[in-house]
């Protein structure tokens, strides 16, 4: 049985083309991930202290939202 060869090398460019794209996606999904947060923790800030009480949160756990992320 014959086999050969059939792998090819990717053309001039593809790469650092791929790179650009896959930052540029990784750079806006941070920025719809922290606009995510920031609404979320506009949100829960208007909240009473007795909704956040119902909820499991208090003030303190606000500015937590959104840092697990940035971990």
């Amino acid at each position: 049985m014959a086999a050969y060869e059939t792998t090819r090398t990717a053309p001039f460019g593809a790469i650092s083309t791929y790179r650009f794209i896959q930052f540029v996606s990784t750079f806006f999904a941070a920025i719809a991930d922290w606009n995510d947060a920031r609404v979320t923790r506009n949100a829960l800030g208007k909240l009473s202290d007795r909704e956040l009480d119902d909820i499991g949160l208090c003030r303190g756990d606000i500015d937590l939202i959104g840092a697990q992320s940035r971990v």
